[in-house]
């Protein structure tokens, strides 16, 4: 399972109209959440009335603020134009320049979500592979947890053999559903396996 997570400023109209079509068109195995810096109370009226008018309910949707565990989801990002005002999101990030439907006519949104529903059909087209091979998340776990392995077992193990364990032991994790607890984890793991005479994650 890989993980989109789409950003805009109130995660009330662009980043929720991205999500909705993403959800809609994207195959079983890529999912898409969003969020932003500083949600709104709702998602705006306008937004809900263009994309009810395309089979979508939006009603039901609570804008919500990105969070440590939505960024550690996240293979891939698309910001929505949102510049300096955007949180930073680990792994492959991309920038849409959308319009903000805020206080927009409906006419004007119409507009704008029939826009962001071309950018998902083409990320789609163009990116999915890439999405699911994207290793960015994987090798910043690794880059984080190293250094304190390296150091601990330098005395017993190659550093070839702490780097293969580490990151076999990474690569089980990587369709977890809940990334906030992976390192613990796979600390734990490393270490027990490392500590054996022979370690049974490498064979």
């Amino acid at each position: 399972m890989r993980y989109v997570l789409f950003v805009c400023t109130h995660n009330a109209g662009r980043s929720q109209i991205a999500q909705a079509f993403f959800e809609q068109l994207a195959p079983p195995d890529l999912r898409a959440e969003s969020a932003g810096q500083a949600p709104a109370e709702a998602v705006w009226p306008e937004v809900v009335e263009a994309m009810r008018e395309v089979g979508i309910d939006l009603s039901g949707r609570k804008p919500q603020k990105i969070d440590l565990e939505m960024q550690l989801h996240a293979d891939w990002a698309i910001t929505m134009h949102c510049l300096d005002t955007c949180p930073y999101v680990p792994g492959v990030v991309e920038d849409w320049d959308v319009a903000d439907p805020a206080g927009k006519t409906l006419e004007e949104v119409r507009v704008i979500r029939d826009d962001i529903k071309r950018r998902v059909e083409q990320l789609l087209a163009v990116h999915a592979d890439d999405i699911r091979a994207d290793r960015t998340a994987h090798a910043r776990r690794l880059q984080r947890l190293l250094p304190a392995l390296a150091e601990e077992f330098e005395s017993k193990r190659s550093a070839e053999t702490i780097r293969a364990c580490l990151d076999a032991v990474l690569e089980r994790y990587d369709d977890a559903a809940v990334r906030s607890f992976i390192e613990p984890l796979v600390l734990r793991e490393t270490r027990n396996c490392l500590r054996e005479e022979t370690c049974a994650v490498l064979g």
